[in-house]
């Protein structure tokens, strides 16, 4: 079983066994997440992809607040069809794809890159690579990188996987200089056990 494969597994047993409310990532209402994205002043019908974005409720969040271009990517088929059960019929209005990060070949360019869930678990400096270069090429020219990671506060693994934790800095630091920092905070997320994760998010434009 190759690296991937074997990524995939893990996330595709996360999914099948864990419920919605289980998940350490659990929020009914994103946040910081729809703050950063609402803060970018796009058109609703800009193009949106959440990387990482499995059963997140932010698709559901930004349909009921009327964007309509949305796509979400996720490397666990099962937490994409958990997603679709939750969103019944504005599930069709979602682009879905499940695929590795380091795998995904974009069809179109995005306005908006989300991402609170999936840079963090890349911790070879290849696969880092792959994803910027992905990233970069991906969004389109004024559009808009949004990431989230663990920050150096935060934990240093996730689901028993090991994570890579970035301060606002080291964010800045391992991003394209095609993109110019907007903005960065650190958030404190609660977790459905009642802990707490600190949280890096960055806004970035690409110039």
């Amino acid at each position: 079983m190759d690296h991937v494969e074997s990524k995939k597994k893990h996330w595709e047993t996360i999914y099948d066994t864990k419920k919605l409310n289980e998940v350490s990532w659990y929020q009914a209402v994103p946040e910081t997440s729809l703050n950063f994205i609402n803060s970018a002043e796009v058109s609703k019908d800009a193009q949106i992809i959440d990387i990482g974005g499995g059963d997140s409720f932010l698709a559901d969040n930004l349909i009921s607040i009327g964007y309509t271009n949305l796509s979400v990517l996720d490397i666990s088929g099962n937490a994409i069809e958990r997603a679709k059960k939750r969103l019944r019929e504005n599930a069709d209005e979602v682009t879905w794809i499940v695929s590795d990060i380091t795998d995904f070949k974009p069809s179109i360019s995005y306005d908006i890159w989300h991402d609170r869930a999936a840079f963090h678990f890349l911790t070879s400096s290849e696969d880092i690579r792959k994803y910027l270069d992905t990233m970069e090429s991906a969004i389109t020219p004024n559009g808009y990188l949004i990431l989230g990671t663990f920050s150096e506060n935060g934990p240093t693994k996730c689901s028993g996987i090991e994570i890579k934790q970035y301060s606002i800095e080291e964010l800045k630091t391992a991003i394209p200089d095609t993109f110019k920092f907007i903005e960065g905070k650190n958030i404190d997320h609660p977790t459905p056990s009642g802990s707490m994760q600190n949280f890096t998010f960055c806004k970035f434009q690409k110039i």
